[in-house]
Order: C-alpha cells, then sequence, then structure tokens
C-alpha cells in the first residue's frame, strides 16, 4: 500500500473507531441500564448474547485501535518519523489498557449471570468491578489522547491536512486529556466532564473524512517541492 492507501485507510478507521465505540458501549449501558443489581441482573440474563455482541463490538473498537496507530505512523512517517512512532506507541498502550477493560467487562457478564448466593457480596464485587472498568476507560483515553496530540501535531507540521484542522485536533486532544484525569480524580463530576468529549468527536470525524477523501497527496506534493532544491536560470 501507498503513504495515501494508509491515510485513507486511518481516515476511515477514524469513523469506524467511533461507530463501534458508542455501538458497545450504548448497547451493554442500555441492556444494564439503572435500578439494583437484581434489577440490572435479571436485564442481562434476559439478553445475554446482545450484551456480549455488545463486549466483542467494544473489543473489535480496541483491535481497530492498533491499526488505526499503525496506519497513522504509515502515513506521517515521512514527516516526522520518530513522533510518529511515539504517537503509535501510546496507541499501543490505549489498545493495552483497553483490552484490560474489556476483560474486566466479561468479569461483569459472569457477576450478572451467576445465581448469586449473597445479593450484597455480589454488588459489593460489582462495584468493585465497575470502579476497576471506570479507571480503566480514562487510563485509555488519557493514552489514546496523548497520542493523538502526537500524531495531530506531525499532521500541522506536514500540512497533509488543513492546519485549522490540525490545530483544532491539537486543541481538543489536550481537551480529553485533562478531562480525563479530572474524571479519575474527581469522579463524582464526571457527567459533567464527559462534554469534554465533543471537541475530539468533531475534529476525528473532520479528520476522518478529509483523509478518505484526499488522503495526503496535496500535502506530501507540497512538502516534496519544499524539498526540491532551487534552479537557477541562466539567461
Amino acid at each position: 500500500m501507498t503513504q495515501n492507501g494508509y491515510a485513507r485507510l486511518a481516515g476511515f478507521l477514524y469513523l469506524w473507531l467511533i461507530i463501534t465505540g458508542l455501538t458497545g458501549a450504548l448497547t451493554a449501558s442500555r441492556i444494564a441500564g439503572s435500578g439494583t443489581f437484581a434489577e440490572s441482573a435479571k436485564r442481562v440474563v434476559a439478553s445475554a448474547t446482545l450484551y456480549r455482541a455488545a463486549i466483542a463490538t467494544e473489543l473489535i473498537e480496541t483491535l481497530s485501535a492498533l491499526l488505526l496507530g499503525f496506519a497513522l505512523y504509515v502515513t506521517l512517517k515521512p514527516a516526522d518519523e520518530l513522533l510518529a512512532r511515539l504517537g503509535m506507541y501510546f496507541r499501543i498502550a490505549e489498545s493495552i489498557v483497553g483490552g484490560v477493560g474489556i476483560v474486566i467487562a466479561f468479569a461483569k457478564l459472569r457477576v450478572y449471570t451467576a445465581t448469586p448466593l449473597v445479593v450484597e457480596r455480589s454488588q459489593w464485587l460489582m462495584d468493585v468491578l465497575r470502579g476497576a472498568g471506570y479507571a480503566c476507560v480514562n487510563i485509555s483515553a488519557i493514552f489514546f489522547s496523548i497520542g493523538s496530540i502526537v500524531f495531530s501535531y506531525v499532521f500541522y507540521k506536514s500540512r497533509y491536512v488543513p492546519r485549522i484542522v490540525s490545530a483544532f485536533s491539537v486543541f481538543a486532544s489536550v481537551v480529553v486529556t485533562l478531562m480525563c484525569f479530572a474524571m479519575l480524580i474527581v469522579p463524582d463530576y464526571g457527567g459533567k466532564l464527559q462534554y469534554g468529549w465533543a471537541p475530539m468527536a468533531i475534529a476525528e470525524v473532520t479528520i476522518g473524512i478529509w483523509l478518505m477523501v484526499f488522503g495526503v497527496r496535496n500535502g506530501a506534493t507540497a512538502d516534496r517541492r519544499s524539498h526540491m532544491p532551487a534552479l537557477e536560470v541562466n539567461v
């Protein structure tokens, strides 16, 4: 594949990750719902297959993040190989922590579907797993956002996408990093802090569509021209 091929793959994966992530998370959350542990367990048992499919969809998102990191690395390697590699490392870390979160999600499913001997103990175990899952989501998002800062900065340097778009992506990534740290420190404000994802969603959709439609042809051409030696014309 050419650099443009990987760029278009990265553009598709930007959108693919948003679709799979939201689909999996919203489906699982809708099935479990709110209320007591017994009420949630009853709903999960009734839709256990769909609940497993939702978790599997989140696993697909986690695996796709690895592929996105590699596609962005190949796309941006000509502009700055070291920074592109650093960004890929952060996306790898994101996927590893995200994988731990998937394991916790299946552990929660096991607690829901097992016949509880003591409801209070099951509720306590579920609270522990929810806390661990909450931490995994935010820590994974921190690795994601730092990697996004690095990749967005290289996009800004390379002019592979419009600079206003890459600059906004850097800003949105910084917001997500600060938001996720805040959610770990003051989780009681997690509901309000979630709005910090809005700029990131706009930035990723915009970059994803741009890369899918235009690739990096214009930016790569401009970059090559900027490195071409000037020709002397003798009259």
